[in-house]
């Protein structure tokens, strides 16, 4: 059985059936895949509980793996998991139980909150992410998505003139170290130093072009700061309208996987004193 999509948003997102991800992917599958992903950024795979290795395996399907922040935390956040570069989006520590409300573990939690594409401060940055629910809250805890194309189409013919020359600078920790997660050392810091983006992007796979914001922006070059944030600000609040906007309610067994070229997400607030368990993998964006 082929690939087939079912559209849930009117700008991108679709449910993805007919195949089976916990099984290698055929040539014919995996580029089925990517062509879908050039058209919605955003599929969703429902009632297909992956072990930790058939996660991984589908993941090398798309690309070589991308550690994100694991770089900078894996001196100081125990892994849970048999694989490095298995990011765990939980609230749960190493033994099991559910982390200290002042741990490193929770401010990630905290910081998953906000808009954000993955990886964009490295160079090269994510491609795909894949993230699989393994427990969800009884309550909140949802997974919404912004499709930067469609804000970029959106946007007055006159921003777009002022905004199309202009890079910004993303960091690592900028959300973070907003939260109150300070504790980092130099050398921490120094494993993702800050990179430079432009800030209107075209995306590779579809040709559109995008609006490339989200929280780990820190400044516009050469810009006033004030300024540059506030025009930061301006252009996050824009791109995160509702209309652009898709929300995930999870079931267990589900995995959705996006565009981080094409997308923003972030994780919607629920009780962290709740359990709640995903498990994270990204793709660089390599060819």
């Amino acid at each position: 059985m082929s690939l087939q999509t079912r559209a849930l948003h009117p700008l991108f997102v679709a449910e993805a059936t007919g195949v089976d991800i916990r099984a290698p992917l055929s040539a014919a599958d995996r580029d089925a895949i990517v062509q879908a992903m050039d058209r919605y950024a955003v599929l969703v795979f429902r009632d297909q509980p992956l072990s930790e290795a058939q996660q991984i395996e589908f993941a090398l399907s798309f690309g070589p793996l991308d550690l994100g922040l694991r770089k900078v935390n894996k001196s100081r956040v125990a892994h849970r998991f048999s694989h490095e570069a298995l990011i765990d989006i939980s609230n749960v520590d190493v033994n099991g139980k559910i982390a200290d409300r002042n741990s490193r573990k929770m401010y990630s939690q905290l910081a998953n909150q906000l808009w954000h594409s993955d990886s964009s401060f490295q160079q090269p940055a994510a491609r795909y992410s894949m993230l699989h629910s393994v427990v969800n809250p009884g309550q909140g805890g949802e997974t919404e998505f912004a499709d930067l194309r469609a804000a970029w189409d959106a946007l007055p013919e006159d921003i777009k003139a002022l905004i199309s020359p202009l890079e910004s600078e993303h960091f690592a920790l900028y959300s973070r170290m907003n939260l109150g997660d300070n504790a980092y050392t130099e050398e921490e810091k120094a494993r993702l130093p800050a990179v430079r983006w432009p800030l209107v992007r075209t995306h590779p796979g579809s040709g559109r072009q995008l609006l490339w914001v989200g929280i780990h922006a820190t400044r516009v070059i050469d810009m006033h700061l004030g300024e540059g944030r506030l025009l930061l600000a301006e252009l996050l609040e824009h791109a995160t309208q509702r209309e652009f906007v898709y929300r995930h309610q999870w079931q267990v067994g589900d995995t959705l996987m996006w565009d981080n070229r094409a997308t923003l997400h972030r994780g919607r607030r629920y009780d962290l004193t709740e359990r709640r368990e995903l498990r994270r993998t990204s793709t660089e964006d390599v060819q």
